[in-house]
């Protein structure tokens, strides 16, 4: 079916990450500062936590960064290789080569701008309550250091060029908004798809201003429950209503009006909302035993990346909505965000 496929459709800017999981216990969370099921950016304090890590835990390293896991759980589905394509930034260390292999193994058209003076960028993935909690502390570290003039090149621009769906994390807002409104320009001229996510809480906190600059180009934009609550807060949606706050996401103002906003929150093991032309859909969620549930870190990147391949076959959004169930599903039986590449998506 992927046949008729063309390389380079997908498009993915965000944070290459060399992944670092581990079961903890709730004490090291609480030794710095962390909360299950959250996502920052590390602070000084936050340092010794991954030379600690790997001295005191087993841990298992993954190609990661959101973006990238998404269009790695695309490729997946998709079976044909280079069909995504992702810019991101990282060192030139041994990490950013696991990087490379890990990910143009795994069929992703990886074009990352190096930097010599920083390293490649980590993230611990701490995991507790028997793999249903995840904390998530990423030191950003090259990654950081992504500029605009990566995709004025000439190769990269036809990269961009070439694409028909766009997809940046939020994440990457704390990097280079400047690259994110240009490629969302750029979407938004030639009538392309351009989907963000929301990525973390304090994204909607604390990069408000880059956020909304954004927001109109946004043809569909991913959350979870705790980040679309962030956002309604911030917002002044003035409720805490699910799906009433998916629908305000997508009352929002747009640029391009050939085509309405789709705003897709995921809930854990309750039902995916979608919010669609003032409706609003509830897609149920198959319960897993407690027992098959390895790791809950990856879920909402394998949602989106099982999402994205459906819709490059034109499927329609509601059956997007139920691959991406399926491929999260996937993922929380193993550890990181990694999938068992024999396993097919059937509807």
């Amino acid at each position: 079916m992927s046949a008729n496929l063309s390389e380079g459709l997908v498009l993915g800017m965000g944070n290459p990450l060399l992944d670092m999981s581990a079961s903890v216990e709730e004490q090291f969370l609480q030794q710095y500062d962390l909360k299950p099921n959250d996502a920052i950016l590390a602070a000084e304090k936050h340092k010794p936590l991954y030379e600690e890590l790997v001295r005191g835990h087993k841990v298992d390293y993954t190609a990661g960064g959101s973006v990238q896991n998404a269009l790695r759980v695309a490729q997946w589905v998709l079976r044909k290789p280079k069909v995504t394509v992702f810019f991101g930034s990282v060192g030139a260390d041994e990490y950013s080569r696991i990087l490379e292999d890990r990910a143009r193994g795994q069929g992703v058209d990886v074009h990352y701008q190096c930097h010599a003076h920083e390293p490649t960028g980590k993230c611990a993935v701490l995991i507790t309550d028997n793999g249903h909690s995840r904390s998530l502390c990423a030191d950003l570290g090259a990654a950081n250091c992504f500029t605009i003039d990566h995709i004025r090149t000439p190769e990269n621009k036809k990269l961009i060029h070439n694409a028909k769906y766009y997809y940046v994390s939020g994440f990457f807002l704390t990097v280079s908004p400047p690259s994110i409104i240009e490629v969302a320009e750029h979407a938004h001229t030639n009538n392309h798809l351009f989907m963000m996510n929301l990525s973390a809480p304090f994204i909607s906190q604390f990069y408000k201003e880059p956020l909304m600059r954004a927001m109109p180009y946004v043809d569909i934009l991913f959350g979870n429950e705790m980040e679309a609550e962030a956002f309604a807060k911030e917002q002044n949606f003035n409720t805490d209503d699910f799906k009433e706050i998916a629908l305000k996401i997508t009352q929002l103002p747009k640029h391009n009006t050939n085509r309405s906003r789709i705003a897709v929150l995921t809930h854990g093991h309750h039902p995916v909302v979608m919010a669609k032309d003032g409706v609003v859909t509830e897609f149920p969620v198959p319960q897993l035993a407690p027992e098959k549930v390895v790791d809950t870190n990856g879920a909402g990147d394998a949602f989106v990346g099982g999402f994205l391949a459906q819709l490059v076959l034109g499927r329609p959004p509601e059956a997007c909505v139920r691959c991406g169930i399926w491929a999260a599903a996937q993922v929380v039986q193993r550890s990181g965000c990694t999938f068992d590449s024999s396993e097919t998506f059937v509807e």
